[in-house]
């Protein structure tokens, strides 16, 4: 199994990529949503510019085929998307593959693709987007660390820094952000200080 940094920011451009790989950064999800395929593209391959100069790894949110054609490190895919997916060409171009779980029935599904890493949310409440679920909670980051035996678990929605080791003393292995760097009136800043704190997590 891989391992996942502790610390895991998302964020919604390359241009933010640039700006939090110089900081020791060592993964980073590409989350672009409602943008026409020649713009994801195109910044799908300006992220991964930055990432390859700076010995960082980028995950593409959704757009596996996009991600397969410029060479992404890794895939995570949401619920609909796995649906739709080609995971036999995943595997193929030795793709790393994340999958969002949010409750038991799409662990199950998750599982059976035989993911890298999965990710539950959302562990807090978050305004980033509407969800359907109510927060998940501490117990039950631990009852997925269970249920998923080695592969890292990512936890994500409404995490701060602040409430970073609680997750972590749940059982999260690694630590989805996005308002928390993204929406911090300092975000490098704000990053730099999530890297501090994680760095003495296994």
């Amino acid at each position: 199994m891989i391992a996942l940094p502790p610390f895991y920011p998302i964020v919604d451009s390359a241009e933010w990529v640039g700006r939090l790989a110089p900081l020791g950064i060592e993964l980073v999800q590409l989350r672009l949503k409602a943008q026409p395929a020649e713009v994801i593209r195109r910044e799908v391959r300006a992220a991964l510019a930055v990432c390859r100069w700076q010995g960082v790894q980028l995950v593409v949110n959704d757009h596996w085929q996009i991600a397969l054609d410029e060479g992404a490190d890794f895939i995570h895919l949401g619920q609909q998307d796995l649906l739709d997916a080609d995971l036999k060409a995943i595997r193929g171009h030795g793709m790393r593959l994340g999958i969002s779980t949010h409750d038991h029935a799409e662990l199950d599904r998750a599982l059976a693709a035989s993911p890298d890493y999965v990710a539950l949310g959302p562990i807090y409440d978050t305004t980033l987007k509407q969800m359907p679920w109510a927060p998940q909670g501490l117990p039950r980051i631990a009852e997925w660390k269970r249920l998923i035996g080695d592969r890292p678990l990512v936890a994500i929605g409404g995490i701060t820094l602040e409430r970073a080791a609680g997750c972590f003393d749940a059982g999260a292995d690694s630590i989805a952000t996005i308002g928390d760097v993204t929406g911090h009136a300092d975000p490098l800043a704000r990053a730099a200080a999530w890297l501090t704190a994680t760095a003495a997590h296994p």
